[in-house]
Protein backbone atom coordinates (compact mmCIF):
# COMPACT_ATOMS: atom_id res chain seq x y z
CA UNK A 1 0.00 0.00 0.00
CA UNK A 2 1.63 2.94 -0.81
CA UNK A 3 2.16 6.01 1.44
CA UNK A 4 1.41 9.68 2.30
CA UNK A 5 4.67 11.24 1.65
CA UNK A 6 4.47 14.34 4.00
CA UNK A 7 6.51 17.40 2.23
CA UNK A 8 9.20 19.49 4.19
CA UNK A 9 8.85 23.04 4.00
CA UNK A 10 11.64 22.79 0.93
CA UNK A 11 9.62 20.79 -0.89
CA UNK A 12 6.11 23.01 -0.54
CA UNK A 13 8.20 25.95 -1.97
CA UNK A 14 9.36 23.63 -4.65
CA UNK A 15 5.77 23.04 -5.23
CA UNK A 16 4.62 26.15 -5.24
CA UNK A 17 7.13 26.77 -8.24
CA UNK A 18 5.34 24.55 -10.16
CA UNK A 19 1.74 25.21 -9.45
CA UNK A 20 2.46 28.89 -10.38
CA UNK A 21 3.75 28.27 -13.28
CA UNK A 22 0.46 25.74 -14.53
CA UNK A 23 -1.33 29.19 -12.98
CA UNK A 24 0.71 31.42 -15.09
CA UNK A 25 0.04 28.99 -17.99
CA UNK A 26 -3.76 29.17 -17.29
CA UNK A 27 -3.18 32.85 -17.47
CA UNK A 28 -1.89 32.58 -20.71
CA UNK A 29 -4.72 30.62 -22.51
CA UNK A 30 -7.19 32.91 -21.06
CA UNK A 31 -5.41 35.75 -22.91
CA UNK A 32 -6.32 33.80 -26.49
CA UNK A 33 -9.30 31.83 -25.63
CA UNK A 34 -12.66 32.24 -27.22
CA UNK A 35 -14.65 31.65 -30.34
CA UNK A 36 -12.80 31.07 -33.56
CA UNK A 37 -10.14 29.31 -31.49
CA UNK A 38 -9.24 25.38 -32.47
CA UNK A 39 -7.94 23.71 -29.02
CA UNK A 40 -5.17 22.06 -30.45
CA UNK A 41 -4.09 25.70 -30.41
CA UNK A 42 -4.27 26.09 -26.63
CA UNK A 43 -1.93 22.73 -26.33
CA UNK A 44 0.23 24.24 -28.35
CA UNK A 45 0.59 27.26 -26.76
CA UNK A 46 0.91 25.92 -22.98
CA UNK A 47 3.33 23.42 -23.99
CA UNK A 48 5.23 26.15 -25.64
CA UNK A 49 5.19 28.40 -22.38
CA UNK A 50 5.65 25.58 -20.15
CA UNK A 51 8.67 25.09 -21.69
CA UNK A 52 9.94 28.64 -22.04
CA UNK A 53 9.67 29.01 -18.58
CA UNK A 54 11.91 25.52 -17.69
CA UNK A 55 9.27 23.24 -17.07
CA UNK A 56 8.26 20.04 -18.63
CA UNK A 57 4.08 19.56 -19.38
CA UNK A 58 2.88 17.12 -16.74
CA UNK A 59 0.18 15.16 -18.87
CA UNK A 60 1.93 14.70 -22.12
CA UNK A 61 2.62 11.13 -22.08
CA UNK A 62 1.06 10.19 -18.78
CA UNK A 63 0.05 6.88 -18.91
CA UNK A 64 0.03 7.69 -22.64
CA UNK A 65 -1.93 10.73 -22.68
CA UNK A 66 -1.47 12.23 -26.16
CA UNK A 67 -1.40 15.75 -25.07
CA UNK A 68 0.17 18.69 -22.73
CA UNK A 69 -3.44 19.42 -21.52
CA UNK A 70 -6.75 17.86 -20.62
CA UNK A 71 -9.28 20.24 -22.61
CA UNK A 72 -13.53 18.95 -21.83
CA UNK A 73 -15.90 20.72 -23.48
CA UNK A 74 -19.98 21.24 -22.37
CA UNK A 75 -20.83 18.03 -21.41
CA UNK A 76 -17.04 16.11 -21.03
CA UNK A 77 -16.41 16.02 -17.29
CA UNK A 78 -12.58 15.59 -17.63
CA UNK A 79 -9.13 14.17 -19.94
CA UNK A 80 -10.91 15.54 -22.96
CA UNK A 81 -8.55 15.57 -25.99
CA UNK A 82 -7.28 18.82 -27.88
CA UNK A 83 -8.62 18.95 -31.71
CA UNK A 84 -9.73 20.77 -34.20
CA UNK A 85 -12.93 21.50 -32.76
CA UNK A 86 -13.53 25.38 -33.31
CA UNK A 87 -14.76 27.09 -29.94
CA UNK A 88 -17.82 28.71 -30.59
CA UNK A 89 -20.52 31.34 -28.57
CA UNK A 90 -21.91 29.05 -25.37
CA UNK A 91 -19.14 26.75 -25.65
CA UNK A 92 -18.42 25.45 -21.78
CA UNK A 93 -14.13 24.70 -21.64
CA UNK A 94 -12.57 23.14 -18.68
CA UNK A 95 -8.96 22.97 -18.89
CA UNK A 96 -6.89 20.67 -16.92
CA UNK A 97 -2.81 21.87 -16.80
CA UNK A 98 0.22 19.96 -15.00
CA UNK A 99 3.56 20.80 -15.17
CA UNK A 100 6.98 19.40 -13.68
CA UNK A 101 9.38 21.79 -12.58
CA UNK A 102 12.56 21.33 -10.52
CA UNK A 103 11.42 17.03 -10.11
CA UNK A 104 7.79 18.36 -8.53
CA UNK A 105 4.44 18.73 -10.01
CA UNK A 106 1.76 21.05 -10.32
CA UNK A 107 -1.48 21.01 -10.88
CA UNK A 108 -4.47 22.69 -11.68
CA UNK A 109 -8.12 23.31 -13.34
CA UNK A 110 -10.33 26.55 -14.76
CA UNK A 111 -13.25 25.98 -16.51
CA UNK A 112 -13.47 29.09 -19.38
CA UNK A 113 -17.17 30.03 -20.70
CA UNK A 114 -16.57 30.69 -24.71
CA UNK A 115 -18.38 34.13 -25.42
CA UNK A 116 -21.89 34.42 -23.52
CA UNK A 117 -23.26 31.28 -21.67
CA UNK A 118 -27.00 30.49 -20.17
CA UNK A 119 -27.64 31.50 -16.93
CA UNK A 120 -27.68 28.03 -15.25
CA UNK A 121 -24.27 26.91 -17.25
CA UNK A 122 -23.10 30.47 -14.89
CA UNK A 123 -24.21 28.85 -11.76
CA UNK A 124 -22.74 25.82 -12.37
CA UNK A 125 -19.48 27.20 -12.55
CA UNK A 126 -19.94 29.90 -9.61
CA UNK A 127 -21.09 26.72 -7.56
CA UNK A 128 -18.13 24.73 -8.34
CA UNK A 129 -15.37 27.35 -7.72
CA UNK A 130 -17.31 27.74 -4.58
CA UNK A 131 -17.05 24.37 -4.14
CA UNK A 132 -13.37 24.53 -4.48
CA UNK A 133 -12.80 27.30 -1.84
CA UNK A 134 -15.30 25.53 0.46
CA UNK A 135 -13.26 21.83 0.36
CA UNK A 136 -9.83 24.31 0.86
CA UNK A 137 -11.54 26.08 3.65
CA UNK A 138 -11.22 22.41 5.69
CA UNK A 139 -8.28 21.40 4.21
CA UNK A 140 -6.68 21.96 7.61
CA UNK A 141 -4.57 19.46 9.75
CA UNK A 142 -6.36 17.87 12.30
CA UNK A 143 -9.53 17.65 10.54
CA UNK A 144 -10.38 14.42 8.54
CA UNK A 145 -10.58 13.74 4.24
CA UNK A 146 -14.43 13.35 4.93
CA UNK A 147 -14.64 17.01 5.85
CA UNK A 148 -12.99 18.44 2.53
CA UNK A 149 -15.85 15.95 0.68
CA UNK A 150 -18.45 17.16 2.52
CA UNK A 151 -18.16 20.71 2.01
CA UNK A 152 -17.99 20.10 -1.56
CA UNK A 153 -21.20 17.38 -1.69
CA UNK A 154 -23.32 19.82 0.51
CA UNK A 155 -22.68 22.86 -1.60
CA UNK A 156 -23.06 21.23 -5.06
CA UNK A 157 -26.12 19.33 -4.10
CA UNK A 158 -28.15 22.19 -2.23
CA UNK A 159 -27.33 23.73 -5.58
CA UNK A 160 -29.19 20.90 -7.59
CA UNK A 161 -26.31 19.82 -8.96
CA UNK A 162 -24.29 16.55 -9.47
CA UNK A 163 -21.02 15.54 -7.64
CA UNK A 164 -18.94 13.26 -10.06
CA UNK A 165 -18.26 10.48 -7.50
CA UNK A 166 -15.83 7.95 -10.31
CA UNK A 167 -12.75 10.44 -10.03
CA UNK A 168 -11.27 11.82 -7.30
CA UNK A 169 -8.51 14.39 -5.82
CA UNK A 170 -5.14 12.74 -4.70
CA UNK A 171 -2.01 13.66 -3.20
CA UNK A 172 0.93 15.67 -5.37
CA UNK A 173 4.52 16.03 -5.28
CA UNK A 174 7.23 14.16 -7.12
CA UNK A 175 4.62 11.97 -8.44
CA UNK A 176 1.22 13.70 -10.43
CA UNK A 177 -1.09 11.30 -8.20
CA UNK A 178 0.19 10.61 -4.66
CA UNK A 179 -1.47 9.24 -1.71
CA UNK A 180 -4.14 10.19 -0.41
CA UNK A 181 -7.30 10.24 -2.75
CA UNK A 182 -9.02 13.12 -2.12
CA UNK A 183 -12.99 12.52 -3.23
CA UNK A 184 -15.63 15.41 -3.58
CA UNK A 185 -18.23 13.69 -1.38
CA UNK A 186 -18.12 12.23 2.29
CA UNK A 187 -18.82 12.16 5.64
CA UNK A 188 -17.87 14.97 8.19
CA UNK A 189 -14.78 12.70 10.78
CA UNK A 190 -14.54 10.31 8.07
CA UNK A 191 -11.56 9.27 6.44
CA UNK A 192 -8.01 9.38 7.03
CA UNK A 193 -6.12 12.25 9.48
CA UNK A 194 -4.98 15.64 7.50
CA UNK A 195 -1.50 16.23 8.74
CA UNK A 196 0.86 19.32 8.07
CA UNK A 197 3.17 18.20 5.14
CA UNK A 198 0.36 16.80 2.95
CA UNK A 199 0.25 18.59 -0.18
CA UNK A 200 -3.22 17.39 -1.92
CA UNK A 201 -5.20 18.60 -5.05
CA UNK A 202 -8.61 19.46 -4.36
CA UNK A 203 -10.49 19.21 -7.80
CA UNK A 204 -14.42 19.63 -7.39
CA UNK A 205 -16.00 17.82 -10.51
CA UNK A 206 -19.92 18.75 -10.36
CA UNK A 207 -22.37 18.12 -13.36
CA UNK A 208 -25.50 20.19 -13.54
CA UNK A 209 -27.66 17.22 -14.49
CA UNK A 210 -27.24 13.89 -13.49
CA UNK A 211 -23.88 12.84 -11.05
CA UNK A 212 -23.29 9.42 -13.59
CA UNK A 213 -20.82 9.61 -15.94
CA UNK A 214 -19.72 7.47 -19.33
CA UNK A 215 -16.11 6.38 -19.63
CA UNK A 216 -14.93 6.48 -23.64
CA UNK A 217 -13.66 4.50 -25.72
CA UNK A 218 -10.25 6.36 -26.45
CA UNK A 219 -9.36 5.49 -23.02
CA UNK A 220 -9.72 8.82 -21.68
CA UNK A 221 -12.62 11.23 -21.79
CA UNK A 222 -15.26 11.33 -19.65
CA UNK A 223 -18.69 12.69 -20.59
CA UNK A 224 -22.36 13.29 -18.53
CA UNK A 225 -24.75 10.78 -18.64
CA UNK A 226 -27.67 12.68 -19.46
CA UNK A 227 -25.26 15.25 -21.87
CA UNK A 228 -25.59 18.22 -19.57
CA UNK A 229 -22.83 20.49 -19.02
CA UNK A 230 -20.01 19.73 -16.39
CA UNK A 231 -17.63 22.09 -14.70
CA UNK A 232 -13.89 21.65 -13.06
CA UNK A 233 -11.91 23.61 -10.90
CA UNK A 234 -8.64 22.79 -9.08
CA UNK A 235 -6.01 23.85 -7.13
CA UNK A 236 -3.20 22.44 -5.46
CA UNK A 237 -2.85 23.04 -1.62
CA UNK A 238 -0.72 22.26 1.50
CA UNK A 239 -2.40 21.26 5.32
CA UNK A 240 -1.29 23.73 7.32
CA UNK A 241 -3.13 24.32 10.98
CA UNK A 242 -5.81 26.89 11.18
CA UNK A 243 -5.69 27.71 7.31
CA UNK A 244 -4.98 26.08 3.68
CA UNK A 245 -2.04 27.05 2.08
CA UNK A 246 -2.76 27.49 -1.74
CA UNK A 247 -0.06 26.59 -3.94
CA UNK A 248 -1.70 27.12 -7.26
CA UNK A 249 -3.80 30.67 -8.25
CA UNK A 250 -6.68 32.26 -10.56
CA UNK A 251 -4.87 35.16 -9.77
CA UNK A 252 -3.32 35.71 -13.56
CA UNK A 253 -6.49 33.88 -15.42
CA UNK A 254 -8.89 36.63 -13.18
CA UNK A 255 -6.73 39.34 -14.02
CA UNK A 256 -7.12 38.16 -17.90
CA UNK A 257 -10.76 37.78 -17.91
CA UNK A 258 -11.71 41.03 -15.96
CA UNK A 259 -9.75 42.90 -18.57
CA UNK A 260 -11.18 41.48 -21.28
CA UNK A 261 -14.81 42.04 -19.71
CA UNK A 262 -13.64 45.82 -19.75
CA UNK A 263 -12.50 46.21 -23.46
Amino acid sequence: MPKIHYKSAEEIELIRQSSMLVAKTHGEIAKVIGPGVKTIELNKLAETFIRDNGGIPAFLNYGGFPYSLCISLNDQVVHGFPGDHVLKDGDLVSVDCGVILNKYYGDSAFTFAIGEVDENTKKLMRVTRECLDLGISKAIAGNRIGDIGYAVQEHAEKNGFGVVKELVGHGVGLQLHEKPEVPNYGKRGSGIKLEEGMVIAIEPMINAGRAGVKFWDDGWTVSTVDGKPSAHYEHTVAVKKGKADILSTFDYVDNVLKEKDNN
